[in-house]
């Protein structure tokens, strides 16, 4: 197998038939196989959701082990957080 295709794994799952339709509908559009429109889905899902979700799960873990932040460096991450998507964005215009 070529350094630049990823191994691969077979999954069976059950998905409703509505959302095989949608997926072959898109595929048909994109002149792309189903399992392509899948897959592109599903890392979409683990890049915004699923990333939100181990973060939060990390979180939560640090708050178990009692490692807290100040009220004021929290407000101090949150001001830098606040100017950097200000910056990003005046620079977008």
């Amino acid at each position: 197998m070529p350094d630049d295709q990823p191994m691969t794994s077979h999954v069976s799952l059950r998905i409703p038939n509505d959302l095989i339709e949608a997926f072959d509908k898109l595929a048909a559009a994109l002149e792309r196989p189903r399992s392509w429109v899948m897959v592109r889905a599903l890392r979409q899902y683990l890049d915004d959701e699923g990333a939100e979700i181990l973060e939060d799960t990390e979180s939560l873990a640090e708050l178990g082990r009692g490692e807290i932040v100040s009220s004021e460096e929290m407000q101090r991450r949150l001001r830098k957080i606040i100017a950097d998507a200000e910056l990003a964005r005046t620079h977008k215009k």
